[in-house]
């Protein structure tokens, strides 16, 4: 056989490497971007780590470990009834004052701890936003959903207090869900805030202890909302707090029905909440330079 007729019969050489590669770049946003909430559900599994993560970080090395969710709200409910309900007189809506202010301090109590942690988190996570990419919405969302532990344990407590004082919930009890989830938007959406200027300003690390502590006092925790009239009782509700706490003890307690304060409440939760996603997204180009 020729040499010709051997190169026409050999088979044509076919490269090893593949034609297609696929290529993810990842450059920083411009503009007002999209929130990339299918980003976030294509990242679940880590939002589970990370809330894991902070559940542990919180209880370790400690004697007593999630006990401490249980002691905070119980251990200050006692001072504010001696206080408050006893020495003070402060009305509770006919509700024995105990469980009134436990009812108020449970949806508060996870506020405020999200609140600190949420703002702090994209500082803590430092090491971890240098190396990695992945959506950042994540760490102060995993904050968020960390209260959420202690809540649950907490709410053991109240139910247990209920049944010792003889409160019956009506069917108010299935709207329950709803104020829950109107105080994770309400953290989520101060949070979002606190947490991407606390990257650029290391005050608000500072300022976070003292906005929380204000808060409480300008929320009827250790008070009814009831003590105000019309019309300051409806604005009011631009605490987004308000709306939760009232909301709470009317599901469980019984207290006066909602009115239209909570409603103002959970439209500045959400405005809240949209605008710090939004703010947090613009913002998060620059997080890995100045973290």
């Amino acid at each position: 056989m020729s040499a010709t007729n051997a190169q026409q019969a050999s088979p044509p050489a076919t490269s090893s490497m593949p034609t297609d590669l696929s290529r993810v770049v990842i450059a920083p946003s411009r503009g007002w971007v999209s929130l990339g909430l299918k980003n976030l559900w294509d990242y679940r599994e880590l939002l589970y780590f990370l809330v894991w993560r902070d559940v542990k970080v919180r209880y370790k090395q400690t004697a007593l470990g999630a006990a401490w969710a249980i002691i905070q709200p119980f251990v200050t409910m006692i001072v504010f009834s001696l206080f408050f309900g006893r020495l003070v007189g402060v009305p509770s809506d006919g509700i024995p004052y105990p469980i009134f202010n436990y009812a108020g301090l449970l949806p508060w109590q996870y506020f405020a701890t999200a609140l600190s942690q949420s703002a702090n988190s994209m500082v803590t996570s430092a090491n971890l936003i240098r190396k990695v990419y992945f959506p950042r919405l994540l760490v102060p969302i995993a904050s968020t959903a960390a209260g959420l532990v202690d809540f649950s344990i907490a709410f053991i407590v109240l139910l247990g207090m209920m049944v010792y004082y003889q409160v019956v919930p009506t069917l108010a009890v299935l709207l329950l869900p709803l104020f829950l989830l109107l105080a994770i938007v309400s953290v989520l959406g101060v949070g979002l805030w606190l947490s991407a200027l606390n990257v650029q300003y290391r005050d608000i690390r500072h300022i976070v202890p003292f906005l929380v502590q204000f808060w409480m006092f300008a929320t009827p925790v250790v008070y009814p909302s009831s003590l105000l009239g019309e019309p300051w009782r409806t604005l009011y509700g631009l605490n987004p707090m308000v709306g939760v706490v009232e909301g709470f003890r009317w599901a469980l307690l019984g207290t006066n029905p909602p009115s239209a304060m909570i409603i103002l409440s959970a439209c500045v939760s959400v405005i809240l909440f949209v605008s710090g996603l939004f703010y947090f997204r613009r913002m998060e180009r620059s997080f890995a330079d100045f973290v």
